[in-house]
């Protein structure tokens, strides 16, 4: 049940990325946290972590009153146990099941930084292979476009058709990458340690629950598994046409 004045319990977990987290919370107040690095064995390191969390939190299943997972896009395997964890979990506890992206997981997560007169945010996260996932938003979160699947060649005409000279700050577990390839076209901030976690699927989840936004989770897929994108050139990929 709801806590009065303090919002949801809530289970959040990642399993989309580079490694898995789970955290249990009340409202906006974290009562515990796992995380392990891990490229593999999603569906063995997910459930014993959870099971963690929930104990350190002192909290029973029968407690939470949303469970928030992200949808992708990031590992195949990821995604899928992730979410299947996530809808058995609500449906044995009753809770109400909310999915957000990996890059609403990012935009969430980040400390407000005092960036001046940064307007806009672009998130870049790994897809294992050469292309990068990238979306772009307008600070605080705000998303300018779809995301898109791209390869590194293509990002900087991207950004650059859609923002033109404005300030960017770049965000993600491939930040870095991203930040290569844009070095001589936009005026970048790199945010360090921003890859996709549970807190920030617990703040985007919230977001969504407050909101009335809350949708049945989808996999977010940008990209057939074991596709190599072809490096022809696209037009605007980051904005909406």
């Amino acid at each position: 049940m709801t806590r009065k004045g303090s919002g949801p319990v809530i289970l959040a977990i990642d399993s989309a990325g580079l490694a898995c987290s789970a955290v249990v919370a009340v409202g906006d107040t974290i009562l515990s946290a796992e995380r392990v690095e891990t490229r593999h064995s999603q569906a063995e390191a997910l459930m014993p972590m959870v099971d963690a969390a929930m104990r350190k939190a002192g909290l029973p299943p029968a407690a939470l009153d949303l469970v928030a997972a992200t949808v992708g896009p990031g590992s195949f395997t990821g995604i899928r146990v992730g979410l299947a964890a996530a809808r058995g979990i609500a449906l044995a506890t009753d809770a109400q099941l909310v999915g957000v992206s990996s890059f609403e997981a990012v935009a969430a997560g980040l400390a407000q930084p005092d960036c001046g007169d940064v307007q806009f945010l672009l998130i870049a996260l790994e897809s294992r292979r050469e292309d990068l996932y990238a979306q772009l938003f307008a600070i605080p979160w705000n998303p300018v476009g779809p995301p898109a699947s791209m390869m590194p060649a293509a990002l900087g005409e991207a950004v650059n058709a859609a923002i033109g000279s404005a300030r960017l700050l770049i965000a993600g577990d491939a930040a870095q990458r991203a930040a290569l390839v844009l070095s001589n076209c936009a005026d970048t901030i790199i945010v360090e340690d921003s890859a996709p976690d549970a807190v920030g699927v617990l703040r985007a989840g919230l977001h969504r629950w407050r909101s009335g936004t809350v949708d049945a989770p989808r996999p977010l897929y940008l990209r057939p598994p074991d596709v190599t994108l072809p490096s022809s050139r696209r037009a605007s990929p980051l904005s909406r046409a």
